[in-house]
């Protein structure tokens, strides 16, 4: 079914949040990990409370409270949220707290704020919403079952308008585990060189991005989301695309912009490299995360942007897209690891 984008917030490493314009300069970064850009708290969470929570709950806070004063909702009918890595930092420090208390006298604060569906629960306490509350944690599937899970319940008369986020952090404990794994690039690096580099390894990211998803047209809508999929190891990409394109009813010449995920590893970039040359040979192609960096919800950045882009009728100058396009259609195709791909058409209301 076709769901409609009330409105759209993200907090990332680029001036995404709040008021526009968006991504009017590129921030540059000269490490390969991208740390987002926190706003104001203040207007959305008491410092009292502020002071007990950690970034990644306040992020998804404010995200969610921003996208529900944009769609002008004071409580969604459900709260959806998906996140692969969850609270990374309580739960470091847990473990943290642990060794060094030798197992003894724990303050069970950090351990309550450790599980994966804090964020959700903390945004359902701020609104004072006691409506359905879900959190999905699938990998890089977490925000895309968000979306299915939203989708269901508007399709089923269960909701009217949903509350829909990703959200997920790097922390310097998990950012040390995963440089072990050679997952990210090695020494200085500019995110802008990202997709100059012929060495192994991405730039670690992280974000918060909020939607309020409604099952009916409304006058101020962003966008319409007409069709969404996930595909785990892909036999071929190529044939995967065009049957959902078939199936959501928009031939590939109808498609004005595509949004992919290549992220600087040859490892993960190859079938992107194939797409260009072949299925999108004749088509205005973009990359998007050397804004965001990777991360497994990066998607929902790419959704935001999407969005964006779409209410908007212009592409912004950060993705460096050569063509002169006012894009009314976007397909974004998005992998992680080359294993999890997901797939989303969106179209101007």
């Amino acid at each position: 079914m076709k769901l409609f984008i009330r409105s759209a917030t993200c907090i990332s490493p680029q001036h995404t949040f709040g008021e526009g314009p968006y991504l009017k300069d590129v921030v540059i970064y000269d490490q390969p990990r991208l740390p987002v850009i926190e706003p104001d708290y203040k207007p959305f969470i008491d410092p009292k409370q502020s002071r007990r929570m950690s970034r990644v709950i306040r992020m998804g806070i404010a995200a969610a409270k921003e996208a529900l004063q944009q769609a002008n909702i004071t409580l969604p009918d459900a709260i959806v949220t998906g996140t692969a890595y969850g609270c990374v930092e309580d739960s470091g420090n847990f473990l943290t707290r642990l060794i060094e208390m030798e197992e003894e006298m724990l303050s069970p604060t950090a351990f309550i704020q450790s599980t994966h569906n804090t964020v959700a629960a903390q945004i359902a306490l701020a609104i004072k919403c006691h409506a359905y509350n879900n959190t999905f944690v699938h990998k890089s599937f977490s925000f895309e079952s968000a979306l299915m899970d939203a989708a269901m319940l508007l399709a089923e008369g269960e909701a009217k308008e949903v509350l829909t986020g990703g959200v997920d952090e790097i922390t310097d404990i998990n950012y040390a585990i995963f440089n072990r794994f050679n997952i990210f690039k090695k020494g200085d690096f500019k995110n802008t060189d990202l997709y100059n580099s012929n060495t192994s390894g991405t730039i670690a990211g992280e974000g918060a991005a909020f939607f309020v998803l409604g099952k009916e047209p409304a006058a101020n809508d962003l966008a319409r989301l007409d069709a969404f999929r996930t595909i785990y190891k892909p036999i071929d990409i190529k044939q995967d695309i065009l049957k959902f394109l078939d199936e959501a009813g928009c031939p590939l010449k109808e498609v004005d912009l595509v949004l992919t995920g290549r992220n600087g590893d040859p490892r993960t970039d190859a079938p992107y490299d194939l797409l260009s040359s072949g299925l999108f040979a004749n088509l205005p192609v973009a990359n998007y995360k050397h804004l965001c960096g990777e991360y497994p919800v990066a998607s929902s950045f790419a959704l935001w942007l999407a969005a964006q882009i779409v209410s908007q009728g212009q592409v912004f100058p950060a993705l460096a897209i050569q063509a002169n396009v006012s894009p009314k259609r976007i397909l974004i195709a998005n992998n992680y690891q080359d294993k999890y791909w997901s797939l989303m058409l969106l179209s101007q209301c």
